[in-house]
């Protein structure tokens, strides 16, 4: 993925973030050249991989497969003393016509819920127990406190202000509705690990190979320079 893609992603989404007056805690607006200064103060942000995240699943066809999130806030379940955190918090944003591949978590539960703009539509499906998708039986769906069962492969509606629980072992992916326009969602979990905790079916990537075209706007939560001593 180009670097010039990343970073007209991460100016995209925050403008969208400015239009709904959502405001970002500093560390997301840090310079490269600020990231070189910093010492281990800023640990947290490092080691539990907050800040921004614009991914194409390696795929690199962004504009269809990808799209934009930041991580506000998180634990991390390799070093609970150090992290004891048991949550996290996130924000994403996905233009019509990109999708988030089809995943489930085997530790992370989540409330994916529309924060703004248009319609998502996630798609729900079971796990067998050798991990493969159910194709046949019925899910069980939480949303906004009711609980309903819907066929395999049902692509569930959220418009804004709509929520859906996504327990372990859930299979789901990601689209906005034709027609609708961009979506900002926000993300509430349990602690979330990027780098262990998603079975993509079929496999793919979870981070960008990038193209250095131009020079960064922010850095990703993956590339943060080590603490200044």
């Amino acid at each position: 993925m180009k670097r010039s893609r990343i970073n007209a992603a991460l100016r995209e989404m925050e403008q969208m973030l400015r239009e709904y007056r959502i405001s970002l805690p500093p560390f997301c607006s840090f310079t490269p050249e600020q990231w070189q200064t910093l010492g281990h103060e800023y640990d947290e942000i490092r080691e539990c991989m907050l800040g921004w995240d614009i991914t194409d699943y390696g795929l690199g066809d962004f504009d269809r497969i990808g799209f934009s999130l930041i991580t506000l806030r998180n634990g991390n379940r390799s070093m609970p003393d150090k992290y004891p955190k048991v949550y996290a918090e996130k924000l994403l944003y996905l233009r019509e016509g990109q999708y988030a591949p089809n995943h489930f978590h085997w530790f992370k539960t989540e409330d994916i819920i529309n924060r703004g703009g248009g319609n998502v539509l996630i798609r729900v499906y079971n796990a067998r127990p050798d991990e493969e998708i159910d194709l046949k039986t019925p899910v069980t769906v939480y949303t906004d406190g009711k609980r309903w069962q819907v066929p395999a492969g049902t692509r569930v509606r959220l418009t804004p202000g709509e929520s859906i629980h996504i327990p372990q072992r859930l299979y789901h992916d990601f689209t906005v509705e034709p027609g609708t326009g961009p979506v900002l969602l926000g993300e509430v979990s349990q602690c979330n690990d990027d780098n262990a905790d998603n079975r993509f079916n079929p496999p793919v990537g979870r981070f960008p190979e990038i193209e250095e075209d131009e020079l960064p706007y922010r850095l990703l939560c993956g590339e943060y320079p080590p603490a200044k001593e």
